[in-house]
């Protein structure tokens, strides 16, 4: 079974078992996590409801990707400026597609005993 989540502005397919690479979110390595926002899920060409679908995972590791240099210049004028950059991300590791979860609206109550 896969599905396709969004999570940091970018879409990722997952299935169990998967490692990626995402945008930081929070949380200690050893933590678990809960992608709420799945986009398509099924399995082969079969799609699957849904509604209150959701992906578990677990974050393996918090860390920094490669260093990006940005290097302005303009000839002539002596203007040289360098900067660098490192993305902070976090390393998941999928643990089930699939799970379901209630969803509860605002003012919902157990059932009132009706006489």
């Amino acid at each position: 079974m896969f599905a396709i989540v969004r999570t940091g502005g970018k879409q990722y397919r997952v299935a169990a078992g998967d490692k990626i690479v995402i945008d930081k979110i929070d949380g200690e390595a050893g933590a678990s996590v809960t992608l709420g926002d799945v986009l398509l899920a099924g399995e082969g060409s079969e799609m699957q409801d849904l509604a209150g679908f959701t992906v578990a995972a677990e974050i393996i590791a918090q860390a920094k990707a490669d260093k990006v240099i940005v290097f302005k210049k303009r000839r002539r004028h002596n203007y040289r400026r360098r900067n660098g950059h490192r993305q902070q991300h976090t390393i998941l590791k999928i643990v089930s597609v699939g799970g379901h979860t209630e969803k509860q609206h605002a003012g919902d109550t157990a059932p009132a005993a009706q006489a």
